[in-house]
This record gives structure tokens, C-alpha cells and sequence, in this order.
């Protein structure tokens, strides 16, 4: 049998199954998957011989060329899928924010337009809704049926993004009809608005007082809210970026009673806390993003989360904004901060670090969590998120041994500053395969911008 690329001497991994194995890839797809593959007439042999290969990474929770706050996020799909790349991330879902009195379609379009050639890795989009008529109601099905088939809500950002209970509930109950999973942002973003205001008219300017109003009890009360609002509705829920135990016990509890109630966490809340917001002077507007970070013992209860699937993904809020210039429109009122921060390069790095070689959980786990159960949940699945024959060749191969320091001067977002700068890291990936092409190689990025593909997205059927 002829193929385009047989990858040798590799250990498979997968969310289920760890086994000695090459494998030969033909026009993007896995093909065969065997002891030891013919290779004469194959068009290019790569040794993984002593690292693992991998389903390709898969980031459920990205926000690129998003305006925000006054500017844009810094890094637009070009830039932003050719960092994730680097980082073993072969597929991306971000977000296309429906404006007020916009369709959602329209909404759907202008983003289609931001990631069209120039997306280096295949991608997909969730809907944010902000105003929900009868007729973007009819349109939730329409986009569900044409591979757009999540949503997300906000219960923050009054004015701007928040939505009541009412449209929450009817969201959740469309979707479930149709097919469609709801993501949440949950705090309880009308009592964060009157503690922020209190703050400000008590002099209290600086970045820290971004975390300290918004207590974890704020998020803990909005998760449990739309888990209420979902069973009503009889939909599954996702929450996205939990950030606190606070929440994490109302997704356990929820899970515990059969509720199909799921989770994401993020890097920035495994590794960072409270103690960055103590930064001198402006320093701790780097780490300005929502939810806030959180006093440090809530670190090892997230960690016990993922191994426990009490948390099910982990994925990066990749929104990143330059220190200087975009932070900076901060600098005498935390409110105007632009939130967000950088993280969609290291993301693999950084759980396989602290998860495997930390003890906390095995490769299997580790596979789940970073590429298998956002497939699964987000209808990519069994196209992306494993390896298997038929599935796209999205393919990390990953040396476990090699390390890292993560670092501003040396990473591809297009951004001044990192989140986990000085952070050393055990488990890099050496070359990745986006359906069957190699994008990175030896350190060097050898894709196109261009290359990547919208993919259509079945509609939800659990895990």
C-alpha cells in the first residue's frame, strides 16, 4: 500500500488505548494504523521513535481579531493559529459575536470573513448571542443544521454582553430541540457591576481591584443558575473558563445528580493567582482577564477536577491584548483594561507538565482533555480527537522529555509580554500534522497561512 506519510517507531495515544505502532497517512486521512508499515513509495518517512504521537490538540475557546474594549485582540487567524500550531494545537473553535440587532448570521459571516485566508489550522465557531428575537431564534436551528452548532451566553458584561434568565432559557431550550449545546460565561454580572462601581468611587483604580470584585462567590452563584436554567430547559450546558471550587462544586454536584452539566478550565488558573495581582505598579494588568485569578489553594481543586471529570477540557480564552498600547488604556481604571490574555501556544506544554509529570493524571487523560472531549462535545469527533482510521491525519508527535521556559522572546503570539513568562516546561511537541500536512517542523513553522478549513460540526451527542 502507498502513502503520502508514515510516521514510525512512535507510542499511539489516545484517550482509551497507549500501544507500539506506525502510522500511514494517505490525501489527509489516516489509513493504516499497524506494527510496522511498508514505506517504499511513501512520499515522506518521519521517526517518532521514543515520543508519543497524539491525537492533534483541539482548542475550544479562542477569541481572534475580536474587538474589545476599544481595540482589537492582537492577534488576528493568522498569527493566532500558526502560535497554536507551535503549541500542538491542530483545531480551533472561536467565536463570532452577534452585535445588537444583528442576526446571527451576519454575525456568522463577518467572522467566516476575519478567518479566511489566513487561518494556518482547521477552525469552527461558536454564536455569541446578545439579542435573541424571534427571529434569531429560528436562525439557531438553521445554523445548527449548517455545522454551526454551539452557542454562547453571558450572565456578565451588563450593557454590553449579559443577557437575562428568560433569553437564557430560551436559548437552552432551541438548542435542545435542535441539537445545540449552550456555553456559558457565568458570574453574576449585575452584583460584579455594583461592587466595581463602589470601588471606583472609593479610589480604588489599580488592576488588582479587577480580581478583588469579582469574588469567586459571584461565579459560584451564576454557575449553579445555569445548571438550574438548563434542566429546566432539559438542554446540556457548558460552562466555560471555571476559574474557582466555588464553581467547580455546582458543575461536581450537578454531574453527581446525572445532569449533563460540563466544563472547561484554563492554564492561567491551574498556574497563576492572586499573588500576580500583587505586581508593582502596572505589571499586574498582564493578568486582567475574566473570570480573575484566584488565591492560589484553589489551584490543586481545579487540578483534582480534570482528573476526576469533574472538568472535562481545557481550553486557552486565548484573547491577548500588547502591554503596551492596549493595556495600557487601563492605566488610571482597571475597568478600561482590555481583558483577556495570552495563552493558545502553550496550552499542551503546560498540562502535560503539570498533569502527567505532575503526578495528577496519566497521557490517556491528558489526550481527553486537550483534544478528545472537545471533539466529542463540539461534534468534531470522530473526525478530529483521536486517532483512528478515516480520522483527519491532526497528528502531534511529542517528546515528553524535552523542556522549555516559556517566554515572551520566544514565543509566536503576536503579543509583548507572557502570562507564564520564566514557567519551565517537560513536553513539547517536535512536529505537527494538520490532515496530513506537516506545519511544524524542527521548531520552524512550514504550513501556509491559508490552509486551515471551516468545519462543519454535527450537532450534540454527549460524550
Amino acid at each position: 500500500m502507498r502513502f503520502d506519510t508514515v510516521i514510525r517507531n512512535g507510542t499511539v495515544v489516545t484517550a482509551t488505548d497507549t500501544y507500539a505502532s506506525d502510522i500511514g497517512i494517505l490525501e489527509g486521512k489516516i489509513a493504516a494504523i499497524a506494527a510496522a508499515l511498508p514505506i517504499e513509495n511513501t512520499g515522506k518517512v518521519m521517526d517518532a521513535a521514543g515520543m508519543l504521537v497524539m491525537p492533534g490538540g483541539i482548542d475550544a475557546h479562542t477569541h481572534l481579531d475580536m474587538p474589545f474594549g476599544g481595540t482589537t485582540s492582537a492577534d488576528d487567524f493568522e498569527t493566532g493559529t500558526i502560535a497554536a500550531a507551535f503549541g500542538g494545537t491542530t483545531t480551533l473553535i472561536d467565536f463570532a459575536i452577534q452585535q445588537k440587532g444583528q442576526s446571527l448570521r451576519q454575525a456568522f459571516e463577518t467572522w467566516m470573513k476575519k478567518a479566511d485566508r489566513k487561518a494556518a489550522i482547521d477552525y469552527a465557531f461558536h454564536c455569541i448571542i446578545t439579542d435573541l428575537g424571534d427571529a434569531q431564534l429560528e436562525e439557531m436551528g438553521a445554523l445548527i443544521h449548517e455545522g454551526v452548532s454551539s452557542f454562547k451566553l453571558f450572565m456578565a458584561y451588563p450593557g454590553v454582553l449579559m443577557v437575562d434568565d428568560a433569553t437564557i432559557f430560551r436559548a437552552m431550550s432551541q438548542a435542545a430541540k435542535y441539537g445545540g449545546l449552550i456555553c456559558m460565561h457565568a458570574e453574576n454580572g449585575g452584583v460584579i457591576d455594583v461592587i466595581v462601581r463602589r470601588a471606583l468611587a472609593e479610589g480604588k483604580r489599580a488592576p488588582k481591584y479587577h480580581a478583588l470584585t469579582r469574588p469567586t462567590s459571584t461565579e459560584g452563584e451564576a454557575t449553579g443558575r445555569a445548571i438550574a436554567l438548563a434542566e429546566m430547559a432539559g438542554a446540556p450546558v457548558y460552562i466555560v473558563h471555571l476559574s474557582c471550587n466555588d464553581a467547580l462544586e455546582k458543575v461536581r454536584e450537578a454531574r453527581d445528580r446525572g445532569v449533563p452539566a460540563y466544563a472547561e478550565t484554563c492554564p492561567q488558573y491551574l498556574y497563576l493567582s492572586l499573588e500576580q495581582m500583587e505586581a508593582p505598579g502596572f505589571e499586574s494588568a498582564k493578568y486582567v482577564f475574566t473570570p480573575p485569578l484566584r488565591e492560589k489553594w484553589h489551584q490543586e481543586k481545579l487540578w483534582q477536577g480534570l482528573a476526576r471529570d469533574t472538568l472535562q477540557v481545557v481550553s486557552t480564552d486565548h484573547c491577548p491584548f500588547c502591554f503596551k498600547e492596549q493595556k495600557e488604556l487601563g492605566k488610571d481604571d482597571f475597568t478600561k483594561i482590555p481583558n483577556g490574555g495570552p495563552g493558545i501556544e502553550h496550552r499542551l506544554s503546560l498540562i502535560y507538565t503539570g498533569g502527567v509529570h505532575g503526578g495528577r493524571f496519566s497521557p490517556n487523560r491528558f489526550v481527553q482533555l486537550v483534544a478528545t472531549a472537545p471533539a466529542k462535545l463540539f461534534g468534531l469527533y470522530p473526525r478530529k480527537g483521536t486517532i483512528a482510521i478515516g480520522s483527519d491525519a491532526d497528528l502531534v508527535v511529542f517528546d515528553t522529555n524535552a523542556e522549555q521556559v516559556i517566554s515572551a522572546s520566544t514565543h509566536h503570539m503576536r503579543v509583548d509580554y507572557s502570562m507564564f513568562e520564566g514557567i519551565r516546561v517537560k513536553g513539547v511537541p517536535k512536529s505537527v500534522l494538520s490532515r496530513g500536512r506537516t506545519i511544524i517542523e524542527n521548531g520552524k513553522f512550514v504550513g501556509k497561512a491559508g490552509s486551515g478549513e471551516f468545519i462543519r460540526r454535527q450537532t450534540y451527542s454527549g460524550m
